[in-house]
């Protein structure tokens, strides 16, 4: 479903957007999502709606059939990326999981706040935004994601996330869309 309105207290949450990720090969170009979530920041922070920043410093425990990278992270990696102009009324949050909501406190602190509607960028988008969307989905928010603001390594992944599941957990929209649909604030 293409974006119809987004609510008078929407938040933003930006996955993953750190140095260790940002240089990974990925499917769409990264300087085009870094650009474009740092638009959504600008224009959700002129309209003092909340910026959500999250980094990944690891992962959930259990067996999987694929191996784990389990390996400790170099200097620097899990720090976001200075393009993002973090400011100190921004959320910041550090997750072990894929999602932003399991390993965190973010829906108490975005419901405390009357938040009612998340919009999701960043990467990868078949792990760290599709599962902050399905948390976000089943938190009771209403989601928005901003498919030109997010990316994957994997091209496949990304295209099916876009296509079959982001449509089941929300709306979707450009960039430009969503900052055309932010309601005004004087706050």
């Amino acid at each position: 479903m293409t974006l119809t309105t987004l609510d008078p207290n929407t938040a933003l949450i930006v996955v993953d957007l750190q140095k260790g990720i940002v240089n990974l090969p990925v499917a769409h170009s990264m300087d085009n999502v870094i650009e474009r979530a740092c638009a959504l920041a600008d224009a959700f922070r002129e309209r003092s709606l909340p910026v959500v920043l999250v980094n990944v410093a690891g992962g959930a425990p259990g067996r999987t059939e694929q191996p784990r990278q389990t390996r400790s992270f170099p200097e620097g990696w899990t720090d976001l990326i200075p393009e993002l102009k973090q400011r100190p009324t921004d959320i910041f949050m550090t997750k072990l999981t894929w999602g932003a909501f399991a390993s965190t406190d973010l829906e108490a602190q975005l419901k405390a706040r009357g938040v009612t509607q998340v919009v999701i960028a960043g990467v990868a988008t078949g792990t760290g935004v599709e599962a902050t969307a399905r948390q976000a989905y089943e938190a009771g928010f209403n989601v928005t994601l901003a498919v030109d603001a997010m990316t994957d390594t994997r091209p496949k992944a990304h295209d099916y996330s876009i296509c079959n599941v982001f449509p089941r957990l929300g709306e979707t929209g450009s960039t430009a869309e969503i900052i055309g649909f932010l309601p005004a604030r004087s706050d």
